[in-house]
Parts: C-alpha cells; sequence; structure tokens
C-alpha cells in the first residue's frame, strides 16, 4: 500500500503536474502550427514555385519493368520529402519564436508597470509631520 501512497505523493507533485499540462498544451499547440503550415503556408509556397509540390521530388537510380510492361523507378531517392521537412520545420520553428516573443513582450509590459504605492493613512501623515517637525527643531 505505501508504494501506491508514493506514487500518489510523485504523480501530484506540481512539478509533475506541470509538466504533464505542458505536454497536453504543447500537442494542442502543435497541430495549430501543423495546420498553420500545411494548410496555409505551404500552398502559398506552391503557388509561388509554380506547383512544385517538393514532396513528389526524387532522385531515380534505376528503372524495373514490370510483366504487362510498365517502367517503375527500382530505387529512388525521396529528397523532396527532406526538403518538404526542412521548411515545415523552420516554418514551425518561426511561429514558435514569434509566440514567444509576444508572451515575453507581455510579461515585461505587465512587470515594467509596478502598481502605484499606497496612499498612507491620516496617522502615518501625522507621524511624518511630527518627524518633519522634529527635525527642523521646533
Amino acid at each position: 500500500m505505501s508504494m501506491i501512497k508514493e506514487f500518489k505523493e510523485f504523480a501530484m507533485r506540481g512539478n509533475v503536474m506541470d509538466l504533464a499540462i505542458g505536454v497536453v498544451i504543447g500537442a494542442a499547440f502543435g497541430k495549430i502550427v501543423g495546420a498553420l503550415v500545411d494548410k496555409i503556408i505551404m500552398p502559398i509556397i506552391g503557388y509561388l514555385t509554380s506547383g512544385q509540390n517538393f514532396a513528389d521530388l526524387a532522385l531515380n537510380l534505376g528503372e524495373k519493368t514490370n510483366p504487362d510492361g510498365t517502367v517503375v523507378p527500382a530505387v529512388a531517392i525521396g529528397y523532396g520529402a527532406f526538403i518538404q521537412s526542412i521548411i515545415d520545420f523552420i516554418i514551425v520553428a518561426f511561429v514558435i519564436f514569434l509566440v514567444v516573443k509576444v508572451m515575453n513582450r507581455l510579461k515585461r509590459a505587465e512587470a515594467a508597470a509596478p502598481a502605484a504605492p499606497p496612499e498612507p493613512t491620516s496617522q502615518e501623515k501625522l507621524l511624518a509631520e511630527i518627524r518633519d517637525l522634529l527635525k527642523a527643531g521646533k
């Protein structure tokens, strides 16, 4: 029974729960960024490159003739998928950079605007007047 209790204490610690929440939010954010890249940015890049789909690019190292007479590449190095992955990574990294930059700017804005000190009470004002009179020698 003590092992279950220890596990419960471990799982309920703040750091473990924060990590779990971060993983879940990170996965959801990854889907958002992935959709941004796949559905918005890459079609624009495809349009700018005259409809070239990088994922289809390949280097054929040989050909093979099927029994029905069709010729297919025997070995193909799909370097296009690699290029596509690099472009996706750069775009995702840039979007994450922008999000972190905005979050840091918001944190600095919160920290830069400290709260105004509270107005002194009437007792504090009276004590300050007494202090000032004592300093003046009256």
